[in-house]
């Protein structure tokens, strides 16, 4: 059961994931009542990596923040990602390929250059949260 429910929370991830890329990040009009994405973003993830592209900041918050928590700085259902001693290009594989049975495969869900910069991101992280 415990494995079903990851795996959803993991598969809606990675569907919101696809509608974004298939939106092509275009944002919809909104509305005086909604707030902006930076108010609906934890604080964790906007203060790390200031260096990093907003949009990949939100591309990371909303794929792989599910389990990556605070931004990729703590362990949540996933390890902790700032400052790990892992290779970019084992990183790489990790993201394209997943790891099962946790951690679905985005290979088809971002292109190259987006999982670049999501690599960039992480090693961007600072140590402590």
């Amino acid at each position: 059961m415990i494995r079903f429910a990851y795996r959803s929370i993991c598969a809606l991830a990675a569907v919101a994931t696809l509608l974004a890329v298939a939106a092509g990040a275009q944002e919809a009009p909104r509305t005086v009542e909604e707030a902006p994405p930076a108010a609906q973003t934890p604080p964790a993830v906007q203060q790390a990596a200031p260096s990093v592209d907003p949009k990949v900041r939100s591309l990371f918050a909303t794929s792989c923040g599910w389990c990556h928590q605070g931004g990729g700085q703590v362990a949540g259902r996933g390890p902790k990602l700032a400052g790990s001693d892992k290779s970019d290009e084992f990183i790489i594989r990790q993201i394209k390929q997943g790891k099962p049975p946790g951690m679905p495969s985005f290979g088809r869900a971002f292109n190259d250059d987006q999982i670049l910069a999501i690599v960039a991101y992480i090693r961007a992280l600072p140590t402590t949260p």
